[in-house]
């Protein structure tokens, strides 16, 4: 059986093709770790990419390089899918909500309290989301995260914020010391990352720092490609 694969990510809207490169550069990485997988990739925001990302291939794993399972993963990705003429394509769990990435929070988090020289008990933590106006799946990843870094860590609190729905990042950022950390459970360094987060800190007057989004992680590859090693159908 050929093995493929398509990493597939949101991007950006207003300005695709960057978001477009990093992810092929991401997918660069993954098939790094799969010899003789053929792995692709594409983001919703650039025109044509996943027709081109799905042609040729015969019933690929398609991997959501998402937070989490709203609108994106539930309504668009079949239909766009369907639009592509994609040959039964097999869609995979989104990155977030997978037990690895899940971990990889609670020890990106522990690590930099650690790597400060703060206690972790002593140390709040901000977790930093997209949240959705129309859909509860974006909240649940996020207090599903929160919920898998409190049980294997002791921060002093873990509060969710989310940027289009309550409560808002600058809301539960507000009021606390420069003993916090804010983790942004976000993909890449795209739109809300660079524009939106900031904004909403500065606005709480986060004393705390900020760390990279957790889709950036230097792990992140490798979760990847043992995610689509598990999910291959055998035979």
């Amino acid at each position: 059986m050929t093995r493929s694969a398509i990493i597939v990510a949101h991007g950006q809207p207003s300005d695709p093709a960057p978001a477009e490169a990093e992810i092929a550069a991401l997918a660069a990485k993954v098939a790094a770790h799969l010899p003789g997988w053929t792995v692709r990739s594409a983001t919703l925001a650039q025109p044509g990419a996943l027709d081109r990302a799905v042609a040729g291939l015969e019933a690929p794993l398609v991997f959501p390089f998402f937070m989490a399972d709203g609108w994106f993963i539930r309504t668009a990705m079949p239909d766009r899918l369907a639009r592509a003429s994609a040959k039964t394509p097999l869609l995979m769990t989104p990155f977030g909500l997978l037990p690895e990435a899940l971990a990889l929070a609670a020890e990106t988090a522990t690590a930099a309290a650690a790597s400060r020289g703060w206690a972790v008990a002593e140390t709040t933590l901000i977790l930093a989301a997209h949240g959705s106006g129309r859909s509860p799946h974006p909240r649940e990843a996020a207090e599903l995260t929160a919920k898998a870094i409190g049980e294997t860590s002791t921060f002093a609190a873990i509060r969710c914020g989310f940027i289009e729905e309550e409560p808002e990042i600058a809301d539960v950022a507000g009021g606390t010391d420069n003993r916090a950390l804010c983790l942004p459970l976000f993909v890449a360094r795209w739109g809300h990352v660079e524009t939106d987060l900031p904004a909403a800190l500065a606005k709480a007057r986060f004393a705390g720092a900020l760390l990279e989004p957790l889709g950036t992680a230097p792990e992140v590859p490798g979760i990847i490609a043992r995610a689509l090693t598990a999910a291959m159908p055998s035979g």
